[in-house]
């Protein structure tokens, strides 16, 4: 190495895989989440090839990937569900269980639960809490 080289820090995102290992989270996030009895009934009506997408690119944020998400804030999609903690609790487990399985490092899925500890308000309902 140079001493004109810089050393910029990688990034989660670029560390699990980019792209690619975050689709791979997503499908096999929803797969998970469609199965549960408890979480299902939220995306009866959902389109979700787009919903999909939408996480993917949130996803991809979270683990400091490029930011190309320019849909509805986490509140204003999730309020209106009036979502209780216990579900909210329940697709962490799912996400955070997803990235394991997928092998992605354990300091990565703990900054991701610090994440959903940091957006649970803006998802919850207020009367759920």
């Amino acid at each position: 190495m140079t001493v004109t080289e810089e050393t910029t820090p990688i990034s989660h995102y670029e560390r699990i895989g980019g792209a690619a290992a975050v689709k791979a989270a997503v499908e096999l996030f929803y797969e998970k989440v469609l199965a549960d009895p408890e979480l299902a009934g939220y995306f009866t009506d959902v389109n979700m090839p787009e919903q999909r997408r939408h996480l993917a690119l949130m996803l991809a944020v979270v683990l400091g990937g490029p930011n190309e998400y320019a849909g509805r804030g986490l509140a204003e999609a999730h309020q209106p569900l009036n979502i209780p903690v216990a579900h909210y609790a329940k697709v962490g487990e799912h996400l955070t269980a997803t990235l394991a399985e997928l092998g992605v490092p354990a300091e990565v899925i703990a900054d991701v639960r610090v994440v959903l500890g940091q957006v649970q308000d803006q998802v919850v309902s207020t009367g759920n809490a």
